[in-house]
């Protein structure tokens, strides 16, 4: 993966082929082109809970069509960071109680909330002008 200057408060993430715009908004010196940082971490963690309840529907044919997940978030400081995720499942299938309790398990299996649950050791570095991302 590797993370690219655009100009202004603009990075393009790309991994494989593809390309994720990330960008601030107006009013904090970007010019809006994509989700912040924050935005497309919080994405990403709702996306995965989402898939892996998407996947256990998928094997207990519970209907998801029409499926969608609701994520808010809010802030804390000292140090800055996201302090707080809602999520909310909004399932167009009535669940029994028990099926919506295991579905709920499921959720909160999902490789991105356990690695905040668990959280990876995460080491940042100086490399130099002429490298180029060898673990690409």
């Amino acid at each position: 993966m590797q993370i690219a200057y655009k100009g202004g408060a603009r990075f393009d993430v790309t991994s494989g082929r593809h390309t994720i715009v990330t960008d601030q908004p107006v009013g904090d010196g970007g010019s809006d082109a994509g989700m912040s940082p924050v935005e497309l971490f919080v994405g990403s963690l709702g996306g995965c809970v989402a898939y892996f309840v998407g996947r256990y529907c998928a094997r207990h044919q519970i209907p998801c069509a029409g499926f969608t997940v609701d994520v808010e978030w809010s802030s804390a400081e000292q140090p800055h960071r996201v302090g707080a995720v809602a999520i909310k499942l909004n399932l167009p299938a009535d669940l029994s109680p028990e099926q919506g309790e295991k579905l709920l398990k499921v959720a909160h299996g999902c490789t991105v909330h356990q690695s905040l649950i668990v959280p990876p050791k995460v080491e940042v570095r100086m490399g130099s002008r002429d490298s180029k991302n060898a673990a690409a």
